[in-house]
């Protein structure tokens, strides 16, 4: 097995292990989407598979997070067979002072949602380039709609002075279609100044399944950096 030397993947690597240890036997324990969750996944694995780890089952928010925990070993349930989840380990494309976050680069956002929000504690694993004193400076908010109301929710948005583009894909004719068959807009907006009444105005438009304006819902961020050449996390409880 090689030996990782890319000091961000290392740092990813730091986080997601560092995410993985806060998880005790007996938990159910949501499972995100992403390159630094996926670290996590693995270290969860791996903890279980030496015997540090006992009777976890996991609860999937993709179909990429599905395929890895089988990979891993991890046990897998559904919301149907639970009455509740312990911890849920996610990523963000962006984390503001306040803790709330924009999700939905891999288009798993709605299931995110679902399962990060159920979670008792849902720890959030960055790294220090996605930390924003504003959300919506960096990345554009991801909106999942059913296929047959792009168009009008399209010119709702931009109502709201939101300008949309619908996502297209890569190595792929076509747009992006998530795990539920719907699609996604991708909106930039000059300023989300108010992320609570925009995250239920956009969520009432007929048509929006779900947007990427997680509020209130993570309760610890774990950053990975990288200092003086070598990896490190920091924890904003």
């Amino acid at each position: 097995m090689a030996v990782e030397t890319d000091p961000v993947k290392i740092m990813k690597q730091e986080v997601g292990k560092t995410a993985a240890s806060r998880v005790s036997s007996g938990a159910i324990v949501g499972l995100g989407t992403g390159s630094t969750t996926a670290y996590a996944i693995e270290s969860l694995g791996n903890r279980l598979q030496s015997g540090d780890l006992k009777d976890i089952v996991g609860v999937p928010t993709s179909f990429q997070a599905e395929v890895l925990a089988k990979q891993y070993g991890i046990p897998l349930t559904t919301l149907d067979a639970i009455d509740r989840i312990d911890v849920a380990i996610d990523g963000a494309d962006e984390v503001d002072p306040q803790k709330n976050l924009i999700k939905g680069g891999g288009a798993a956002h709605t299931r995110e949602k679902v399962v990060d929000s159920l979670a008792a504690e849902f720890i959030v694993v960055v790294d220090s380039g996605k930390l924003v004193d504003r959300l919506g400076s960096t990345f554009l908010l991801p909106v999942e709609v059913i296929p047959m109301a792009v168009t009008p929710v399209m010119r709702a948005i931009e109502k709201l002075g939101g300008k949309p583009e619908l996502r297209m894909g890569i190595k792929k004719a076509g747009p992006v279609v998530t795990d539920q068959g719907n699609l996604v807009i991708d909106v930039k907006f000059e300023a989300i100044d108010n992320p609570v009444e925009l995250e239920k105005t956009l969520n009432n438009l007929p048509g929006v399944l779900e947007n990427g304006l997680f509020v209130g819902v993570a309760n610890t961020i774990l950053v990975g950096e990288i200092k003086d050449g070598k990896p490190t996390v920091r924890e904003i409880a």
